[in-house]
This record gives C-alpha cells, structure tokens and sequence, in this order.
C-alpha cells in the first residue's frame, strides 16, 4: 500500500516542490493551504505523514502539531521552520512534533526524515494488524513495575516517536544508557547503530577527532582518515554520556553539528551531511553547570528539549526483588554455576540499603556475594556495603527526607574517598604473597587464605591478577 503525506504550506511553490519530491519517492501526496483544510484532510483520509509549514494564514504549525497528537496521535508531524529559528523548532518539538526541517529545505534531509518517519508507521501498522500490544519488541528490557518504573516506560515509549534530542538525567548507575538504548531500540531507527561513548573518557585534546573524525596529516599522529562517531552512528542514534565533560571549544562545535545536522572532520574544508538523533546524559546538574560556566547556555538549550529522569534505586524499592532475581541469573550464566538463592535475611538487608551506587552497585555486590556464598546460597554475612546501611526513608511525595538525603550524601563522600582502593591494595599485596608461598597453587593459596577456592578465583579475575 502507497504511503500518503499531508503538505501544509500556503506557499504555491513550495507544495510543488514538496509534492514532486515526495512523488519521486513513489509517495501520494495531498496538499492544504491552511490550517482549516488541513484538519479538512485529516478528517476525510488516512495518512502516514504531515508536513507543515510554521507560519500558515490562520494559525501557525505549533496549533497543528497538538491537534494531531489529540486527535491523529499515530501520525508523524514535522514541521518546516525559518533558516536558524531554533526557538521555533525547539517549541514545535516540545509540542510533539516528530522532527523538524529549515528553509531553504535540504532535499537529502527531507528524505531522510521522510524515510525515517514512514518506518515508524509501517511498524506500528504491523504490530496494529498481528494485535501486539507494544509498538515494537525490543532486547531492551527495563526491569521493574514500580509507579516511577512504570512513568520512565511510558515516556520512553513517546519519546521513541521522536526525533527530539532527549536529555537523560540520573544519578550514577541508575540506567541511563539502558533507557537510551530503549529509546533507540523502540524507534524507526532501531535498525540503524547505536553508539555510545563517555564523554568523561576521552582526553581533551582527542574529542574532536573522535566525535567529528579527521584526515590523514591533520595533526601528528594522524597516519590515516578516521571515521568519527558522528559518522559512525549515522542513520541510527549517537549516545553521548557525561556531556557536560564536553571542553568548551568542542561545545562550540557540537551546537554548530546539532544546528547544521552537518560535520566537519578534523583537518577537513568540507561539511558531511548526517543523520542521527543525539541523545545525551550526565549525573551532574545542567543548569548549575551553565550557571559555573562550564556548559553553554545555547548548548543546553538544545540537548535539553526534553528531559527524561531515571529514578535512583532507593525510589523503587518494589523491583528490588525482581532485579535481584535476574541479576543472580545473570552472575550464575556468565560464571556457568547453578542458580544463586538469596536468603531472606540478605534480601532484607538490601532492601534496608540506600544504594549511593544504584544498581550498578547492587550488581557488584552480588557478583561479590556469589563468589563468597557457599551451596548458592547468599545469605547476610556474603554481603559488602560501601555505607552503613540504612532504610530509605521517603516523604509522602516520594522524595528522600532530609535523613536519607544526609546519607546520601554522606555515601557520595565515602565513595570519593580513597578507602576503597588502600583495602583493595591491601587485599592485592595478601593474595599476591600467598600466591608467592605456595608457588602459585591456587588451592594451596586459597586454604592459605582462608577462603574457598571458587573465592580466590574470582577475587583474581576481579583484581586482574589472572
């Protein structure tokens, strides 16, 4: 069945445009000249897009948008805005609008949004016709059904029908590239890649080359092209995580990117054209990095068109159980064990902790649980906290009293300090000398130790003394 697109645009010669482009897409088009007969169209006809200028004679795209998310919400509307207005087009994608395009229109981009927003309803239309419940199957599962779990699903789910770049906010280890892999993987991009990288890992005076590429002979050391991660992430979804690690002069260039949907390699004269959604991350707070003077305040306005917050692990106490569950299958898989069983008194014990590390932390403790328990079986005494565990307490609004908060927090200055590391130097000096005694019988050193064999093993896989 031949796709449809609703044009809406007074402007005579920029339907004609419109329409011979999407024709030669083999696409039938319908065109409006105002808002009253564009909501004429969709009254009498299906379609699988609408493309809408900003400034129409009664009304504007932005009064378009919110009445196809009310009453037309499966179809994509993107809209076409002034060369450089990014407030409108930062507006119109707050309103719901799947992408946006500038005038003069870049026919490469057209077709691309075109493309990408045609694969969005032909995969709705199939799950619609086969009756699946969810838009899209993903591998990417978010553990959990707790209220906050079950709001961050739900607009994941909206978000997937966007092309707007999504900030992710949450505390270290609470989720956030899973929920951008979930974002990606529920999208009309899902068959395309998904990059991810820590912006807080990459030295300063390299950001460019990786994230824009270079040429050969652009700078020392440059023996060859490199493909940046821009280009490597074209036609899919580029995840960039602690953005704002981002230096200040690779800010500059990443808004020029965002605003230009174009980049410049490294040593090159020339722009490439891409095509990814940016979505981006960072455990710090945006606004007070703006205030420090350490992120741009334009910079902020574009990655920050919407935000999406990932809840700590100490505000959905309720998954506790399942995460633990699938996390003890996951240990025992990789380790090729029997399954794990937790007591009851250790599950309370978690259930009692405040998680500074979320649940990347509570993955660690049960790794290091599993290889201490004996019989599968992890029971209290397997468990090492960071803190000093204590119950969470919340407010009736669900945010930590002042108590938590002070424990919190108090939990972040224990993590920063070196404590952790001298007892792991510790640990690496006993079973190095006991290793050294016995000549390097693990057996021989594990009794020496007082641990189980299966202990020592995995205490040097973790230390990297294999």
């Amino acid at each position: 069945m031949t796709a449809r697109v609703l044009i809406v645009d007074d402007e005579p010669d920029i339907r004609e445009l419109l329409e011979i482009t999407l024709g030669r897409m083999s696409l039938d088009t319908e065109a409006a000249k105002d808002l009253a007969s564009a909501r004429a169209a969709l009254q009498r006809g299906d379609f699988n897009l609408c493309l809408t200028d900003m400034r129409l004679p009664d009304g504007d795209g932005i009064e378009l948008v919110e009445h196809i998310q009310s009453c037309h919400h499966r179809i994509p509307v993107a809209v076409i805005t002034a060369h450089g207005s990014t407030e409108t087009a930062i507006k119109a994608l707050k309103a719901g609008a799947f992408d946006f395009v500038s005038k003069p229109v870049d026919l490469h981009n057209l077709r691309s949004l075109v493309q990408s927003a045609l694969r969005l309803t032909d995969s709705e239309i199939l799950n619609a016709e086969s009756g699946v419940a969810k838009k899209h199957s993903s591998p990417v599962s978010i553990t959990g059904n707790s209220p906050k779990i079950r709001r961050l699903k739900a607009h994941i789910d909206k978000l997937a029908r966007s092309q707007a770049p999504v900030f992710i906010s949450g505390e270290s280890g609470s989720g956030k590239e899973l929920a951008a892999r979930a974002i990606h993987q529920q999208s009309s991009r899902r068959n395309g890649p998904f990059v991810a990288v820590n912006c807080g890992a990459i030295p300063a005076d390299l950001m460019e080359s990786e994230l824009f590429g270079h040429l050969q002979g652009s700078f020392t050391g440059a023996d060859r092209d490199k493909q940046g991660l821009f280009q490597a992430a074209e036609g899919g979804t580029l995840f960039l995580d602690e953005i704002a690690d981002l230096p200040l002069q690779t800010q500059v260039k990443l808004l020029r990117v965002i605003q230009e949907r174009a980049v410049r390699p490294v040593g090159s004269q020339a722009e490439e054209s891409v095509d990814v959604r940016l979505l981006s991350a960072t455990h710090k707070n945006l606004a007070d990095e703006v205030k420090q003077g350490r992120l741009r305040q334009d910079l902020f306005y574009r990655i920050n068109v919407i935000e999406l917050s990932v809840p700590p692990l100490r505000e959905r106490a309720e998954d506790l159980p399942e995460l633990v569950g699938i996390l003890l299958s996951k240990i025992a898989k990789e380790n090729m064990l029997a399954a794990y069983e937790i007591s009851d008194s250790a599950m309370q014990a978690l259930a009692n902790y405040g998680f500074p590390g979320n649940v990347r932390e509570l993955e660690n403790i049960l790794q290091r649980a599993a290889m201490l328990c004996e019989d599968s079986l992890i029971d209290e005494g397997c468990l090492e906290f960071l803190a000093t565990p204590l119950p969470r307490v919340l407010s009736a609004d669900g945010a930590p009293t002042e108590e938590t908060a002070a424990h919190q927090e108090a939990a972040d200055t224990e993590e920063d300090f070196s404590l952790s590391k001298h007892l792991e130097t510790i640990e690496i000096e006993a079973i190095q000398q006991a290793l050294e005694e016995t000549r390097w019988n693990k057996t021989a050193a594990a009794k020496k130790l007082g641990m189980s064999f299966r202990s020592l093993r995995y205490r040097l896989k973790k230390l990297g003394l294999e």
